[in-house]
């Protein structure tokens, strides 16, 4: 009986190796050539409005919201990506956001404690051009 249990026990490990030794689990799919959808763009913007630095960003403090900005970064492609052709307003809406965007980063805004200056310029023209973006957004959603 001793020569059987390490026969079943090296039986067993070699079912489970086998078992996974091809496989890693599923394979994640980018957005990658995938068209982005009104609605799933609209949940993005539901989500990013909220934040305080959209609400009020002329009281907003600059380097508090460096998070904002950088949830902001796929935004204007993915916005792009919506709009093809067809929403040239939502093109424009798009280029004006990352220009905001642009603004913010090339003013180190990241690092500024006190709301005021080319920082709360940036913060407002992001917060402007994002409300606009939005409400293009909806507006597809409806027409759908």
């Amino acid at each position: 009986m001793r020569t059987w249990k390490p026969l079943i026990a090296l039986g067993a490990v070699a079912l489970v190796l086998a078992g996974c030794s091809n496989e890693a689990g599923p394979t994640p799919k980018g957005s990658v050539g995938q068209a982005t959808s009104p609605y799933a763009l609209s949940v993005k913007l539901d989500a990013i409005t909220t934040d305080g630095c959209f609400r009020e960003p002329a009281g907003s403090t600059p380097r508090g919201c460096a998070k904002y900005v950088t949830e902001l970064g796929s935004v204007p492609g993915l916005a792009r990506e919506q709009a093809g052709t067809k929403h040239p307003d939502l093109v424009a809406a798009a280029n004006d956001l990352d220009k905001g965007i642009g603004a913010y980063r090339d003013n180190h805004c990241d690092t500024v404690p006190q709301p005021g200056g080319a920082c709360t310029t940036a913060l407002t023209a992001i917060a402007d051009s994002l409300r606009s973006a939005k409400q293009l957004v909806d507006t597809q959603l409806t027409n759908h």
